[in-house]
């Protein structure tokens, strides 16, 4: 069953998506992070089942994020979306310190692809479900220009201006 609940947050109401943990009793994995307005965000579909308890843990962790007092998450993410170079480039976003930036570039060097798929990379990007929290929005162009983010560029910026300035705090 596809659970769903809405979150306020400093970047809209929030969409999680997910389904009920096969590993941790009682907890949900997250299978989508949407924002309004968002480039191929999840819309809430027929049979889902809004379940805001089931999300209870992972608001949490939202909040303490977005107040700066969370640089990183301990989501459970369900499995098998994507492609495996989907995959491979999500992984990487994941290992992007809070606070920091990468671009496409070092993406694409960071799991062995050569420097002609940065487009694949950005592409793949794009279609990372779990905004926020896989952390897309620290990716960047060659140049240091904000580009690419499916949640918008204002949103994009935010993101990166709150860990910036709760980065050493």
């Amino acid at each position: 069953m596809t659970l769903y609940t809405t979150v306020d947050s400093p970047l809209g109401e929030l969409l999680l998506v997910g389904r009920r943990s096969a590993t941790a009793p009682g907890g949900t994995a997250l299978a989508s992070l949407s924002v309004p307005g968002q480039k191929g965000g999840a819309t809430v579909q027929d049979g889902w089942e809004e379940d805001a308890d089931a999300f209870t843990a992972i608001t949490a962790e939202l909040r303490a994020y977005f107040e700066g007092r969370r640089t990183g998450f301990g989501i459970e993410y369900t499995t098998g979306r994507g492609t495996d170079f989907q995959r491979r480039v999500w992984a990487a976003l994941e290992d992007i310190p809070y606070g920091t930036t990468l671009s496409y570039g070092e993406i694409a060097a960071r799991i062995g692809a050569s420097r002609a798929a940065v487009r694949s990379v950005g592409t793949a990007i794009g279609a990372n479900p779990l905004l926020v929290v896989r952390p897309c929005h620290r990716v960047i162009g060659a140049s240091g220009a904000l580009t690419g983010y499916s949640g918008g560029l204002d949103r994009k910026r935010r993101l990166l201006d709150l860990e910036l300035r709760h980065k050493d705090a």
